[in-house]
């Protein structure tokens, strides 16, 4: 079972724009010595729709290697039911540990097409699976509960914020498993999911993805340390100073929620690289304005030390 902030590492690319291994081992060996509670490597913080499986192969394992044992990996898949079939054997002849299920290619699905793409690509590997509620893969109460009653598939990741859903599949699902005692996690999938996680706690979501993790461990570990201890002031002080005005960069440029924190990577001494088309790299303004966000963000820390 999963615990604490989860890390999603960026792929740090060459100015040629091939996968820069010794910059990815160093970036995902700097973050799990920062104390997270699990590695996604090859996600969507880390451009798994333009990774082909050769890369993400290379990318697995260099994080297996980085990572050494030390909390669980897992990868990436998704696409199209070929595609997702082939990056979950690929990852599990990586060495990762479970895999995150990604929408599938953008076609409209009845929920049985949704339960079923579920069912092929965990029937490919024995490797835990999360499944990702978002964009057209939307899960309603029955197939969620169809879904996690599957052998391998053992979380339910939200990213449609969808609060009326969302509690009733959690309050579902739980009740179905209730009698079998299979131990099954949910998790927020938001962008910059700091920001709506008080209200996913509320409704019995505790764990959460953290890209800022990749680039400001600092800062992610002492909001989670807040949210854990009951903290308010330090958890909205850096919600004021950080996290809400992180979001309003982040709004200004479709995919931003990725090339930010490539930037950042950058920004904090790791050369992480562009991004690959379609997304396209922060701009000069942003990346400073992205400086003086961390700035204040550490400000705030800086404070509750000495207070």
């Amino acid at each position: 079972m999963l615990d604490g902030v989860l890390f999603f590492p960026v792929t740090p690319l060459t100015a040629a724009g091939e996968v820069d291994v010794d910059r990815l081992a160093q970036h995902v060996a700097k973050g799990v010595d920062a104390g997270p509670g699990g590695v996604f490597i090859g996600c969507g913080t880390g451009e798994f729709h333009a990774l082909e499986p050769s890369e993400m192969s290379t990318v697995v394992r260099t994080a297996v290697e980085a990572v050494a044992g030390r909390v669980p990996v897992y990868a990436g898949a998704g696409g199209s039911i070929a595609s997702a079939k082939t990056f979950a054997r690929v990852a599990a002849e990586a060495g990762a540990d479970g895999l995150l299920l990604l929408p599938p290619y953008l076609v409209e699905m009845p929920q049985a097409g949704l339960v079923g793409y579920t069912r092929e690509v965990s029937s490919v590997t024995d490797l835990p699976l999360v499944v990702y509620n978002r964009n057209n893969a939307r899960f309603n109460e029955a197939s969620a509960v169809e879904v996690a009653q599957l052998p391998n598939v053992v979380g339910f990741k939200d990213g449609t914020g969808d609060f009326d859903q969302v509690a009733r599949i959690v309050r579902a699902v739980t009740d179905a498993l209730a009698p079998s005692g299979k131990p099954f996690q949910f998790f927020n999938g938001l962008p910059t999911a700091e920001v709506s996680q008080q209200a996913y706690r509320a409704i019995g979501v505790t764990l959460y993805s953290s890209a800022t993790f990749a680039f400001a461990p600092d800062l992610a570990l002492a909001f989670y340390q807040a949210l854990e201890t009951g903290n308010e002031a330090l958890t909205a002080a850096l919600l004021r100073e950080f996290y809400h005005p992180l979001v309003r960069l982040r709004d200004k440029v479709p995919g931003y929620a990725v090339s930010l924190i490539k930037a950042g990577v950058t920004m904090e001494g790791l050369p992480a690289g562009p991004v690959r088309p379609p997304l396209v790299d922060a701009s000069p303004d942003d990346v400073a304005e992205l400086q003086r966000i961390l700035a204040a963000g550490r400000a705030v820390i800086a404070d509750a030390l000495v207070h």
